[in-house]
């Protein structure tokens, strides 16, 4: 394996080899487990939010066919490389604010030859705003999972934010977006009213003692693009695990956003940190 790095931001990036999986890696920035890999089998999935995603992509458009899909956020291309694995022909591409983490995971886990996927570097929030007019409307799916360390940062997670992401979905494209939360979950709920202030239909997904706010956890919206959107796949996510799983719509997703407002520019804060023995390795 390459040695660590030292990022822009100043944290460290290193990927180390999973020593239960055989042919797997998985990528830390400062000590925080961001992605993990199978390179055998890009198909499987390990962390728990990371597989509720891959439901998701699994199931909103007919099996195997290819999509368009923008990922904000790189890490080590887990999504990107599930994709290809299980929709090949997809058209995708990756915006990631570290080109030096981009180097280092190409170096020890290189993409699929065969696969169309274009690295963008740089802010995701800078990138959107530049993006080729092509794109509006084009998206089939649209991930965002960013993170600086830990913590969501706060210029990702507002209405004015989301409002250059919405123009690049297609008519029944979707956002499907990852929040890490813990006790009271104030920024979960932020994100929660966020979306449903620019998107019509949102649901949220995650272990059930998450969505109560009584551990730090990673919640997983799925937010449509089009009011009508054919949504009817949404309760097998659940059947797909992992256990245990619910799913908050309608009237309990509203339930959710109670007292919670939209975060704007002016509101917004990173997200919360989780405690350090989370990732603690032995």
């Amino acid at each position: 394996m390459p040695e660590p790095i030292t990022l822009g931001s100043g944290l460290t990036a290193e990927i180390e080899e999973d020593r239960w999986v055989p042919g797997a890696v998985q990528l830390l920035v400062d000590g925080t487990p961001q992605s993990h890999v199978n390179l055998r089998d890009p198909s499987e999935l390990f962390f728990e939010y990371i597989r509720r995603i891959g439901h998701v992509i699994d199931l909103f458009r007919p099996a195997a066919q290819p999509v368009s899909a923008l990922h904000l956020g790189g890490g080590a291309f887990t999504l990107p490389r599930y994709i290809e694995a299980t929709r090949p022909g997809s058209r995708q591409q990756v915006v990631e604010i570290e080109g030096a983490l981009v180097d280092l995971v190409r170096e020890a886990a290189p993409l699929p030859k065969r696969a169309s996927i274009r690295v963008r570097r740089g802010d995701a929030r800078e990138v959107l705003a530049r993006l080729p007019e092509g794109m509006r409307g084009a998206m089939d799916l649209v991930v965002v999972d960013i993170f600086a360390g830990a913590r969501t940062p706060a210029h990702v997670s507002s209405v004015e934010f989301y409002e250059l992401v919405r123009p690049l979905l297609s008519p029944d494209g979707l956002v499907v977006v990852n929040a890490a939360d813990g006790q009271g979950l104030p920024f979960v709920r932020g994100q929660a009213a966020t979306l449903a202030s620019l998107f019509p239909e949102v649901v949220a997904i995650a272990e059930p003692q998450v969505l109560k706010g009584r551990r730090f956890g990673n919640v997983v919206f799925v937010a449509a693009a089009g009011r009508g959107a054919p949504l009817d796949w949404l309760p097998r996510l659940l059947a797909g695990g992992p256990h245990p799983a619910r799913m908050l719509a309608g009237r309990e997703f509203d339930e959710l956003l109670r007292g919670a407002a939209p975060v704007t520019d002016a509101t917004a804060a990173d997200s919360p940190a989780p405690a350090r023995e989370l990732f603690e390795r032995n």
